[in-house]
């Protein structure tokens, strides 16, 4: 039996989230920093429901957003991530950070259509959270610009594996099981904002 694009494209999206691990957001260092930062946002079920919550969010909005969130978030992290490498100081990082899964998933849960442009700052807001975060925790041996790289690779990664999915909407019954998931996103940011993860 033959599948068509959106099969492919959700299962591929799917294979992804679930080569994902919840184990701690901390791995170890690398001399490049590439290897740490690539691996630092798919250790933490905080990091990858938003970062996929982003690629559906796009992909059930459609054209442009489709393109435009998935770089938005990424660049505007990159900015966070400087300001955390420095030790600049934000507040509410981790709340920030749960917040995103709740609000991203919540958008995606009730197929929430806004503007381009506030959908734009919605994610970007969250994305100098997480950022910040992953700037943080660079590893004290590790090199900035690898690392930087290395995180911004697997949150696009993760964009795509969002996308994937959200290419389900096209098959019959597929926008119910991304709304779905959407849910499922917004339950997980939900327990990591209140610490009940």
């Amino acid at each position: 039996m033959q599948t068509s694009m959106p099969q492919r494209l959700g299962l591929a999206g799917l294979l992804l989230v679930a080569a994902t691990s919840a184990a701690s957001a901390h791995v170890g260092d690398d001399a490049s920093g590439f290897v740490s930062g690539l691996l630092h946002p798919i250790f933490g079920w905080d990091h990858v429901v938003a970062m996929v919550a982003v690629g559906l969010w796009g992909a059930f909005l459609g054209v442009p957003a489709i393109y435009i969130l998935p770089v938005v978030f990424p660049v505007v992290m990159a900015l966070g991530g400087v300001l955390g490498m420095n030790g600049i100081d934000l507040p509410f990082v981790e709340a920030g950070i749960g917040a995103s899964g709740l609000v991203l998933g919540l958008m995606v849960a009730f197929a929430v259509r806004l503007p381009i442009a506030i959908a734009m700052v919605i994610v970007g807001v969250f994305a100098v959270f997480h950022g910040h975060a992953h700037g943080m925790e660079l590893p004290g041996t590790a090199n900035p610009f690898g690392y930087a790289v290395g995180f911004v690779v697997s949150t696009s990664l993760l964009h795509l594996a969002g996308i994937g999915l959200g290419a389900l909407t096209s098959l019959p019954s597929g926008a119910v099981v991304v709304r779905s998931l959407g849910g499922l996103i917004a339950l997980v940011g939900a327990a990591f904002l209140f610490g009940v993860a």
